[in-house]
């Protein structure tokens, strides 16, 4: 979509390490931008972590802020004063926010428009419609959020059932979109690698996230440990997170790899593309970019029908009911395991569906077009 040039205040995480996949968006949407020759102000915070990673933008600043735990941050009062300074400064266009980003998001729109700026927020906040303790947990984040979103210009989802959740709670339709997470499907794609080599897999099962409580990644290890793999079968588990320590602690099993955080992409993209099978066993998601991801590069992907990943992946890989998430876990890496031929054929399942639905292009465009209808 062609429009005039655009100068937009854009305000994310910067480092994967602290905003895990919104800063995986925030990184590849503000370049996607860029390369339609918008101009790009990114603001982020002033940790040593996000100014090492920032995203490539036409400028950064680095507001002052405090971080309290993974994601939650707190901006001190001289941070507002230095996004007010550089809004009213910059004269942009809009502001395009990703919720969560600090405490600075519940007074955001008041503070834009009070400068004559109207404001797209993109709403990040996992979340689950079953009656769960985490689904309980995100509905108390959603109610907290609803007067802000209702102040917003635009307010981006990523599926149906998110929308209708906010709908249900009081956030004005008028105002929200339905725009999926996208990826780029040139950079993410299956190709060779060698991993499996490297890991000494002949078959590789991967987890790439945060190692956190509602991600149950103790619910996958003892899953695949049940399956009684072969000693040359592993799980590689990519990320860090609270429960990461104690799980290596727990598991010494020679066929479950801790990575850590890793910061390279192209790293990431090799584990993916050398995995026989994807596994996201969380209890709340947004739309997860990791699983597009795995999908993209021909991964047989499995996912817990919550938030928005079992829309995207519902036909094209394996959906499986939190509810009843260990054995059906199990069941799904047992298959995978003893019918290798189900790896490939839900590999290329998964990466039509994200070439058809989920493309980062098709994602820049109808951004162009929620930011022009705004302006208009």
């Amino acid at each position: 979509m062609r429009t005039r040039p655009l100068r937009i205040a854009w305000l994310g995480h910067g480092s994967s390490e602290l905003g895990g996949g919104m800063a995986t968006y925030s990184q590849e949407v503000v370049a996607g931008l860029r390369s339609r020759g918008h101009h790009v102000a990114f603001f982020h915070h002033g940790f040593k972590a996000e100014t090492s990673v920032s995203p490539v933008a036409d400028e950064a600043f680095a507001l002052d802020s405090v971080q309290l735990m993974k994601p939650l941050v707190f901006s001190r009062p001289r941070a507002k004063r230095q996004l007010v300074d550089r809004l009213r400064d910059q004269e942009f266009d809009l502001v395009h926010a990703s919720f969560w980003f600090s405490s600075l998001d519940f007074d955001l729109p008041k503070t834009c428009h009070a400068l004559g700026i109207p404001v797209v927020a993109t709403f990040h906040i996992a979340f689950d419609t079953r009656i769960s303790v985490w689904g309980g947990l995100t509905s108390a984040a959603y109610r907290l959020y609803v007067p802000t979103l209702s102040d917003c210009d635009r307010v981006i989802v990523f599926g149906e059932a998110q929308r209708d959740t906010l709908i249900e709670m009081g956030v004005p339709q008028e105002v929200l979109r339905i725009l999926p997470n996208g990826v780029d499907i040139e950079r993410y794609k299956p190709g060779e690698s060698d991993w499996k080599q490297r890991l000494g897999a002949s078959r590789l099962f991967v987890f790439l996230g945060r190692v956190d409580s509602e991600k149950n990644v103790d619910t996958l290890i003892r899953a695949f440990l049940a399956c009684r793999p072969s000693e040359d079968s592993k799980l590689v588990i990519v990320g860090t997170g609270t429960e990461r320590r104690r799980l290596q602690r727990q598991h010494k099993d020679p066929r479950l790899i801790f990575t850590g955080h890793i910061a390279d992409a192209e790293q990431r993209i090799g584990i993916l593309r050398a995995a026989d099978a994807f596994i996201l066993p969380s209890s709340v998601e947004g739309l997860s970019l990791s699983m597009l991801e795995a999908m993209a590069c021909g991964a047989a992907t499995v996912a817990t029908d919550v938030g928005g990943d079992g829309e995207a992946l519902r036909g094209a890989g394996i959906v499986i009911d939190p509810g009843k998430l260990e054995e059906q876990l199990e069941l799904a890496i047992r298959e995978i395991l003893e019918l290798p031929w189900l790896s490939d054929s839900l590999g290329r399942a998964a990466r039509e569906r994200v070439v058809e639905r989920y493309s980062l292009e098709r994602n820049i465009d109808r951004l162009l077009e929620v930011y022009t209808g705004v302006l208009r």
